[in-house]
Parts: C-alpha cells; sequence; structure tokens
C-alpha cells in the first residue's frame, strides 16, 4: 500500500478556501446542464478598457520586458501610481520608498503577516470579511482576533470592545473600505479612531482599499492614508482589477510607511519575481485614464444594483442598497441561514450567491449578491426567487 504523505500542520487545519468551494458547486451545477445565473464572486463580466489592452500588445515584444522584471515594479510604474494618489487623492507618495508593486492586491494581503507576525502575536480581522486577512494570518503563525462588524456600528469595528490584553499582543489590524462584503462606507473619524489606537498600541494598520473606485452617490470614497498619522502606521493596498476590469491581469500595488513597505518587499524578493513587465506598461495606460471614461462603468454597475435591489425589495428580501462596490450584502430570509439559503437558491433556482457565514461568524444570517451580470439577467434572477421565496 502506498504511503500517505502528510500535508503541513498550518495546512491541514485551513478552513475550505470560500470560492474554491463555490466554484465546485456551480462545476456540478453546469454539468446538470443547470442555466447558471452566476452572482457570487465579483469578477467583472465586461472587458477590460480597449485602450488598456492595446497597451499591452505594444509592449509585450519589446525584448526588454522578456527578462525578469525588477521586484519592486518599474520606477515608471511606480511613479504613476504616486501620480494617480496625488490627483485622486491629494496624498503625495515617493515612489521610489513609498510604492511597490503587487500581483494582485490578494498577494500583498497574504504576504505582510509574513513579513510582521511571529507566532503568537494578534492580527485584527474583520468579520465579515475576505478570508485571505485570517488565512495570511495562520500562514504567518499568528492568531486571528476577528473583530464583529454589524449592521449596528455600521458595518465598522467596535474597537472599544478589543480587550486590552488582545491589543498589547496585537502586531497588525486590516480594513477594508469601501467593505467587501457588505459594501459599507468608512467616516474619517473611524479611520482616526483606528489610526489613535494602532499609535497607541504600536501596531500595524493594513487597508485594503480595493473598492474606491467603485461608488455610486457621486460621493468619492477617500484613502485612508488621508488621514494625518496615517502614514506612520500604515498602508494601503490597491488593485486594478475591480476599477479596470483587469481581474486576470494580477496587478496591484502596496502604498505608505517606507518602513512598512520595506519589509513587504523582503518577503517578496525571496518568494516572487514580480509582475511582467508589458502588464505593467498596460497598468500604467490604466492609471492615467481620465477619471470621466470611468464613469458608464459606474452607471452599468448603479443599473444592476438598481434591478436587483428594487427586485428582492418587491419579494420581501432585506437587503442593503450599496453606495460603493458591486456587492449587495442582503439578509436572508425566515427559515433559512446562509448556507441552507445558499444552496436553496442554487438547487432551485440555478442563482450562485456567496454565503454570508463563509466570510466568517459575524456574516450568519446574509448573503452576498454580486453585480456580475447584465440588468435583463438580473431582472431574471430576481423573478427566480419570486417562484421559490
Amino acid at each position: 500500500m502506498k504511503e500517505t504523505i502528510e500535508l503541513a500542520e498550518r495546512v491541514k487545519h485551513l478552513p475550505p478556501y470560500l470560492f474554491d468551494k463555490i466554484d465546485k458547486l456551480k462545476k456540478q451545477a453546469r454539468a446538470k446542464g443547470v442555466d447558471l445565473i452566476d452572482l457570487s464572486i465579483g469578477d467583472p463580466d465586461i472587458p477590460t478598457p480597449v485602450h488598456i489592452v492595446e497597451a499591452l500588445k505594444d509592449a509585450a515584444p519589446k525584448p526588454q520586458h522578456h527578462r525578469y522584471p525588477s521586484y519592486e515594479g518599474m520606477l515608471a510604474y511606480r511613479e504613476a501610481v504616486a501620480n494617480w494618489y496625488s490627483r485622486r487623492f491629494s496624498v503625495m507618495l515617493d515612489p521610489g520608498t513609498e510604492v511597490l508593486s503587487l500581483i494582485g492586491s490578494k498577494e500583498g494581503i497574504g504576504h505582510l503577516p509574513l513579513a510582521y507576525v511571529n507566532p503568537g502575536d494578534v492580527v485584527l480581522c474583520p468579520s465579515p470579511g475576505y478570508p485571505v486577512y485570517s488565512i495570511g494570518t495562520m500562514f504567518a503563525g499568528g492568531e486571528p482576533y476577528f473583530m464583529p462588524l454589524l449592521e449596528t456600528n455600521g458595518y465598522f469595528p467596535d474597537l472599544s470592545a478589543i480587550a486590552a490584553d488582545v491589543l498589547k499582543r496585537t502586531k497588525l489590524m486590516f480594513l477594508n473600505y469601501p467593505n467587501n462584503p457588505t459594501s459599507a462606507l468608512c467616516t474619517v473619524e473611524q479611520f482616526k479612531a483606528a489610526i489613535e489606537l494602532a499609535h497607541k498600541y504600536n501596531f500595524i494598520i493594513c487597508h485594503d482599499a480595493a473598492y474606491t473606485e467603485m461608488y455610486y452617490n457621486g460621493k468619492k470614497p477617500m484613502s485612508f492614508l488621508e488621514i494625518d498619522g496615517a502614514k506612520d502606521i500604515g498602508v494601503e493596498l490597491h488593485s486594478l482589477s475591480k476599477t479596470y476590469n483587469m481581474t486576470g491581469w494580477r496587478i496591484g500595488f502596496a502604498v505608505g510607511n517606507p518602513d512598512i513597505i520595506f519589509g513587504l518587499g523582503k518577503i517578496k524578493t525571496n518568494l516572487d519575481s514580480g509582475v511582467f513587465q508589458a502588464v505593467q506598461e498596460a497598468a500604467i495606460a490604466a492609471l492615467d485614464t481620465d477619471e470621466a471614461a470611468l464613469a458608464p462603468l459606474r452607471d452599468t454597475y448603479r443599473a444592476r444594483r438598481d434591478a436587483l435591489y428594487n427586485g428582492l425589495k418587491s419579494i420581501g428580501i432585506d437587503a442593503m442598497k450599496p453606495e460603493a462596490t458591486f456587492y449587495m450584502w442582503t439578509k436572508v430570509p425566515k427559515g433559512y441561514n446562509s448556507e441552507s439559503f445558499a444552496v436553496h437558491l442554487l438547487e432551485n433556482a440555478g442563482i450562485s450567491a456567496t454565503p454570508g457565514n463563509g466570510f466568517g461568524a459575524a456574516g450568519e444570517g446574509y448573503i452576498r449578491f454580486a453585480l456580475t451580470v447584465g440588468v435583463e439577467r438580473m431582472k431574471e434572477a430576481v423573478e427566480r426567487m419570486r417562484k421559490i421565496i
């Protein structure tokens, strides 16, 4: 009998990755011939803008891009990031020391704990929240401490509820606004409170800002780095995935405190070899895109949001109307929990959605819909739900 090679302990104790599990359920449904309406994963269905694709085409044949890229990212790319931050947030960054390229922001989230978290250190993670916050913590040997995001506190952590002995062991806090999965926004006062706490207990704040450019009410979400004192203790991660429909391109960036950026860079130089420079050139074209050119994309998601929100309301489902992101955080109907309602939708309506408890215990009782199908398809999803609820 062939001997079994055991997994490492750090892998054995990992929960199943949420989106991997959802993918398997979707494949099973499609194999049965189900006409699936996929509202589960935040993967834009709209193609990358043509001018960005053309920039890649122009850059790909250049021989200098066929060698190893620089670990920290091309200086031209980091300058484009710094220029974008200056235009968008009036935040000044040194492209040489305060900007680092990432293979998508997920990679930065996963690697940051490896740079700063020792076994036994605490990492404050939002719940519900992106699973990689806690998974990256566990890989580093740290202890995730889950901060509940509740409707009663505006989906921001109740910082006063975190015990002093936990805060004394804290090395890192993850925040994410506009928030996935709840779509909540963050106020200046809330950011200030987190920054004051980080200064008091000497821990890092990592703000995941992947959704700042997806907003609907004309009020632009802010950068964490706009707040006084933020750069002293924190970094902000961004992705081009959602803003420019570039999920498959795998490019993002980390900005902020130069010492923290340096530590993250130390991990990256040992574990990856950077981003293909032709992709970086395309990303420069994306970051140089006129702000007005993004308005039609926001209009598209606004129409989808309204179709789904109005439809859910018409059948008695309580949803939060998002002012940002392309997610809708929705209470499950009576008689269901998060997982049973997700299974009910999949098996009886051919609709794939994400159970809220997959984002953490505080997500129980909710389900997340992604606005990643067209308006007519969204209306069809509502009509399918109407027949089974």
